[in-house]
């Protein structure tokens, strides 16, 4: 067949390069919305750039959140997002999803076997410590009327070390409650159950030990507690539960340390919660709390959604959620299993005692955690080390190497002492803390021989994100 210039097609037009576009070439919309669209592949490397400066997450230590997730597991989350948690009608396998994981999870925490134990799954584990706080105070006032407690003459309060996570303050402002700070010292840096006895009267509705405190990595002595509030319990007017606030702990202990008791072994542990977004090994943001009895969470706060043509109970503060983050976790329960994932944990806090190790090769540094428990190493400069410069001038020049490490003060009485602390998580493997390493031995190395220092003096203040 013959062709001639007649017989031309329609003209193709075809869009820019991304960066010749007009969009491009001008201000992208900052706080107001743009009178047109845009197009899609301009708009998704506008944004991207503009997320350039910003730090890797492999290499942020101080967040104990997770930031790998395996790739199938990543597109399980991806091409479930539009799943609404909470409609359980029209999502019934993902509720019978997170139905498996809180058994799981009921199991993992060693709750009895016989009991009616129930739990839920949250946005974090933030929601998780209101749930089960509020949870606490509604128990506690109906049981404080019954004894005959005049429950408006003062207001309900709740004990906890001054290591607590600072949700536990919210919720404390945001329920009308007063917050009992039990003050960590040098001695205990973590809830003394001798001293928090002190703290309880007929007002109390719990007592909060914390499996992984933010500060340290250090854990409560939650069976010295449990033994304390049973004899204290004989003979109170309302007996005092504990709920273990183990946001970090609760899915690392009962792998590594499954003999310890923390958990619904323990006569008065009524409740606990945990982050599944830490060492669930799950992207934020999923929390879980689980009780060791219906009993436990008074009906009042309990709503019923549709779910199949009946109705289910449900609670929490947030509503309309995506459940990817659930599914997520259900796919790290059955891709991992219990060997897996204390393999994984295994090799998190090898990485941990390489990197304490190293603070002790240098010599300037005392270490409250080395990490052979929870793996998160925090230490500070011995008040006699031979140095010039301080934590945040150690801060800033990790800093410059890519890694971002926070420095802060202790809590409350321990507000003097500044510290250091490295989260590490799974994704830090042993060849990647070898790297850290070295890249801390250089950087003390270059503050000895600094002739510019940001301080000679440690501030009392916080660089970097603690939480």
């Amino acid at each position: 067949m013959l062709y001639k210039n007649t017989d031309k097609g329609k003209t193709q037009t075809y869009k820019l390069p991304v960066f010749g576009s007009d969009e491009e070439g001008r201000e992208i919309p900052k706080y107001k919305i743009s009178e047109t669209p845009i197009d899609p592949a301009v708009a998704y490397r506008l944004i991207k750039d503009d997320l350039l400066d910003e730090g890797i997450a492999r290499h942020n230590l101080a967040t104990f959140c997770q930031t790998y997730m395996e790739e199938e597991a990543v597109k399980l989350i991806s091409e479930t997002l539009e799943k609404n948690a909470i409609d359980k009608s029209e999502y019934p396998r993902t509720a019978e999803i997170e139905n498996r994981c809180v058994n799981m999870i009921a199991d993992l925490w060693n709750a009895p076997a016989d009991g009616k134990y129930i739990g839920t799954s949250t946005v974090g584990s933030s929601e998780a410590c209101m749930l089960g706080g509020i949870a606490m105070k509604f128990r506690w006032r109906r049981l404080a009327e019954k004894a005959g407690v005049d429950v408006r003459a003062k207001k309900p309060n709740l004990v906890i070390s001054s290591g607590y996570q600072v949700c536990w303050e919210k919720f404390c402002v945001y329920f009308d409650m007063e917050l009992r700070e039990v003050p960590m010292d040098e001695t205990h840096m973590n809830l003394n159950p001798e001293k928090a006895i002190g703290y309880i009267d007929d007002y109390t509705v719990g007592v909060v030990g914390i499996q992984g405190i933010t500060y340290t990595g250090g854990y409560d002595d939650i069976k010295g507690l449990d033994d304390r509030l049973s004899e204290y319990n004989k003979t109170a007017k309302i007996p005092v539960p504990i709920h273990v606030d183990a946001a970090s702990g609760g899915f690392y202990t009962p792998f590594m340390e499954p003999d310890l008791l923390w958990d619904f072994r323990l006569e008065n542990v009524v409740s606990i919660n945990s982050s599944g977004h830490k060492y669930g090994l799950v992207y934020p943001g999923v929390g879980w709390i689980v009780w060791r009895d219906e009993s436990y969470l008074p009906e009042e706060l309990l709503f019923n959604v549709s779910y199949l043509g009946g109705e289910m109970p449900t609670m929490g503060i947030n509503f309309s959620r995506s459940a990817s983050q659930i599914i997520g976790q259900y796919y790290n329960f059955l891709r991992f299993g219990w060997e897996g994932y204390r393999s994984l944990h295994a090799n998190t806090r090898k990485a941990a005692l390489l990197l304490s190790g190293t603070l002790e090769e240098i010599g300037y540094f005392q270490l409250y955690n080395d990490g052979s428990r929870l793996p998160v190493v925090c230490y500070s400069l011995k008040k006699d080390a031979p140095v010039k410069w301080s934590l945040y001038d150690l801060s800033d020049r990790m800093q410059m190497k890519g890694w971002q490490i926070p420095t802060y003060p202790l809590p409350s009485d321990l507000r003097e002492i500044i510290v250091q602390r490295y989260v590490c998580r799974v994704d830090l493997g042993y060849n990647m803390a070898q790297e850290m390493a070295e890249d801390l031995k250089q950087a003390v190395e270059e503050l000895d021989h600094a002739q510019v220092l940001r301080t000679a003096e440690p501030e009392n203040k916080v660089q970097g994100f603690t939480h």
